[in-house]
C-alpha cells in the first residue's frame, strides 16, 4: 500500500511539472489565441443577444489571462529559485539539502519542514548557575 501511494505521488508530480510546463509556453497560448478566436467568431456570427456576446468574449479572455497569468508566475518563480539557490550556495554553513527544492517530492519537503522547524524551536530551559568570582 505504501509503495502505491509513493508511486501515485511521483506519478501526480510529474504530471503536474508536465502540465504546468506546457500551460507556460509561449505556444500554447498562440495556439489558445487561434482557437479563443475562432471560437468568438464563430459564436459572435449566431443570433445571440448582447450579453451572450458578451460573456463569451470575458470567458476567452480569462481562458487567456489564465495562461499570461502561468507563464509570468513560472518566470518568476524560476528566479527566485535560482536566487535562493545562489544564496544558500554562497553560505558554508547552510544545508545543501534546501538546494533545488522545486524538484523535490511533497514528502521530502514535509521531512525538511519538520526538521527545521524541530530546529526552530527553543532548546528547553536548562537550570542556569552563575558563579560569581
Amino acid at each position: 500500500m505504501k509503495n502505491t501511494y509513493k508511486h501515485t505521488e511521483r506519478v501526480f508530480e510529474r504530471a503536474t511539472f508536465f502540465i504546468i510546463a506546457i500551460l507556460g509556453n509561449s505556444i500554447t497560448f498562440v495556439i489558445a489565441s487561434a482557437l479563443v478566436i475562432f471560437w468568438l467568431s464563430n459564436k459572435l456570427f449566431q443570433a445571440q443577444d448582447i450579453n451572450e456576446r458578451i460573456g463569451d468574449i470575458i470567458q476567452g479572455i480569462s481562458f487567456l489571462s489564465l495562461l499570461i497569468i502561468q507563464r509570468s508566475f513560472k518566470r518568476f518563480s524560476a528566479s527566485l529559485h535560482l536566487k535562493v539557490n545562489e544564496l544558500v550556495k554562497s553560505d558554508e554553513h547552510a544545508s545543501n539539502a534546501v538546494i533545488n527544492m522545486e524538484g523535490k517530492t511533497d514528502r521530502e519537503i514535509a521531512k525538511l519542514i519538520h526538521e527545521y522547524r524541530e530546529l526552530s524551536e527553543p532548546a528547553p530551559k536548562r537550570n542556569k548557575r552563575y558563579f560569581c568570582i
